[in-house]
């Protein structure tokens, strides 16, 4: 049986996942860079760790979710990193996004360390993840994804194996596509409109009836319209990710033309100062 859970990042998503495994019997210990979060989960019954290497030192699961940054390495690979703990036979759990490259050296990293590994990228937001009701993009030996299935319950609603180490996170370059083009069209859209001189009540109601409604149009067109941009799936990490799947096309030679003029808009944004803000502040580039 899993019971001893180490957890490293407490970010917008992170610190709900984490909060929900508290309501399971398990023995939850924590990691953040941010002390304030780390105070909040050990109220709610976890214990802290000083550092990742403590936190994944005795665990049956190590779970990680943090974003791609270079800067965030010695947390994985530093003397006081996750590798410099983690013992033999404890299931790693890489639950950010991160380039295929990233997802396949931490793998490489774990065999040496006779370490079973799972690439397990989360879909979803902030309500997503506080409701329990995230998408877990599962890739790695499909026994291992089962023996994970009760822990996951706690914050997953739909867990899906899509292949081995590696097609998660290749999977969720499709879903971050998908995501981040569909947000700005509504963004243009909401902006077309506006100069046509309809409110963005009125346009949402229009796009709400028809063909083209969906659940992130009807969400982030009502944020958008109370002018609540307050931080779900922050804008620079969309930014990011579009990055990650523009550099995956032009490896196979691949022309996505939408994405590139969606990323450049998301660009703009996190020039703006707008990288900490929800994603539907894109639409705040397209008002100038």
């Amino acid at each position: 049986m899993l019971k001893k859970i180490g957890f490293l990042g407490l970010g917008t998503v992170g610190k709900h996942m984490a909060a929900n495994l508290t309501k399971g019997n398990y023995d939850l210990t924590v990691y953040d860079s941010d002390p304030t979060v780390i105070d909040d989960l050990v109220k709610l019954g976890a214990s802290s760790a000083a550092n990742p290497r403590e936190v994944a030192k005795g665990k049956d699961v190590v779970i990680y979710i943090r974003p791609e940054k270079e800067r965030l390495r010695p947390d994985i690979y530093g003397p006081d990193g996750i590798f410099a703990g983690i013992d033999p036979g404890t299931i790693l759990i890489d639950m950010g996004t991160h380039s295929l490259e990233s997802t396949k050296e931490m793998a490489d990293e774990a065999a040496k360390h006779r370490v079973m590994f799972l690439d397990a990228p989360v879909w979803g937001t902030k309500e997503h993840a506080a409701n329990g009701l995230v998408t877990i993009l599962a890739g790695g030996d499909p026994s291992l994804v089962g023996r994970c299935r009760e822990l996951f319950s706690f914050f997953g609603l739909n867990i899906i194996h899509v292949g081995g180490i590696g097609d998660a996170t290749l999977m969720k370059f499709v879903v971050n596509l998908v995501q981040a083009e569909l947000m700005e069209a509504l963004a243009e859209s909401i902006v077309f409109g506006e100069k046509l001189g309809f409110s963005v009540d009125k346009i949402l109601e229009v796009l709400d009836s028809g063909g083209v409604a969906s659940p992130l149009f009807h969400s982030k067109g009502r944020s958008i319209a109370r002018g609540d941009f307050s931080r779900n799936l922050a804008l620079k990490y969309v930014h990011q990710q579009l990055e990650l799947v523009l550099e995956k096309a032009e490896m196979l030679g691949l022309e996505l033309p939408g994405a590139k003029v969606a990323c450049s808009v998301y660009q703009q944004g996190d020039k703006d100062g707008r990288g900490e803000e929800d994603f539907s502040a894109v639409v705040k580039v397209l008002r100038k």
